[in-house]
């Protein structure tokens, strides 16, 4: 995937995670293809930080990655006994107290979490191998965009673990149940071809297209006035849970509000 035309001075840079910002779009970025964008502790922090830092006036966030694969999952070296330096290894994690478990898995969930904010729409474009926690950092997203040769994988339960960085929810909501459960005990890969067909992702376009794939998006994004985009993703996202009748009072509600609002009667 090409880096972006526009050289702007990061925000945030550390740990192999770039946050940089233009105007009303942000771009979270995965910089170490060298390793294939796997994922540690100090990555998922630095991702957290990337959220907290982001200025208000930001309306799309971008999450793409450097090199061939948008993230090959777990750095592996947090299978070995010694792990990562400076980081707790499974086995000191396994030896804590549930409450301090609890904690840390909370902790390593922070990264995923924010970019399903309100006031956001987030896009992830992703290329090449999305496997583990790379393939649910991509569900952390609204929406992907993905590059014709993409390839998803949940190869948590095939090392006796579960997938925990908040994936399990949005897959379902994508998928379905029993396709999510199918990609989740089987581990297998999920095409480009099969990643538009069920939902999981919007569109697939050449890898040395998928820039300028992500830029039309974000483009029609923001073309929406901002106050009816938030108002329409709580709705869409609200809808799950509602009745059919507390989803029409859900959109009357909304839409009393834009009307006001246009109308110049708003609080």
């Amino acid at each position: 995937m090409a880096s972006p035309a526009q050289d702007l001075g990061p925000v945030l840079d550390k740990d192999g995670v770039r946050l940089t910002v233009d105007d009303a779009i942000a771009t979270v970025t995965l910089t170490n293809p060298a390793k294939r964008n796997a994922q540690s502790p100090a990555m998922w922090r630095a991702l957290a930080e990337a959220g907290r830092v982001l200025p208000g006036s930001v309306r799309v966030v971008v999450l793409r990655a450097e090199g061939q694969s948008f993230s090959a999952g777990l750095d592996r070296q947090m299978f070995t006994p010694e792990g990562i330096e400076g980081e707790p290894t499974f086995i000191d994690l396994a030896r804590s107290s549930d409450g301090e478990l609890d904690a840390s898995i909370a902790e390593f969930q922070a990264g995923f979490t924010w970019w399903r904010r309100s006031d956001l729409v987030s896009i992830a474009a992703v290329q090449g191998h999305a496997i583990g926690a790379g393939f649910q950092l991509a569900l952390a997203c609204d929406l992907r965009v993905v590059a014709d040769d993409v390839q998803f994988a949940m190869r948590e339960t095939s090392l006796g673990l579960v997938p925990d960085l908040t994936g399990t929810h949005p897959l379902v909501g994508l998928v379905g149940y029993a396709r999510a459960l199918e990609i989740c005990v089987t581990g297998r890969f999920v095409s480009a071809e099969e990643a538009v067909s069920t939902g999981l992702a919007s569109i697939a376009v050449p890898g040395d297209q998928l820039d300028g794939a992500v830029r039309d998006l974000a483009s029609a994004i923001l073309a929406a006035p901002r106050d009816a985009v938030i108002e329409t993703k709580a709705l869409i996202r609200g809808a799950h849970g509602r009745s059919y009748d507390d989803q029409r009072a859900a959109e009357r509600a909304a839409q009393a509000r834009r009307l006001r609002d246009l109308a110049g009667l708003g609080e």
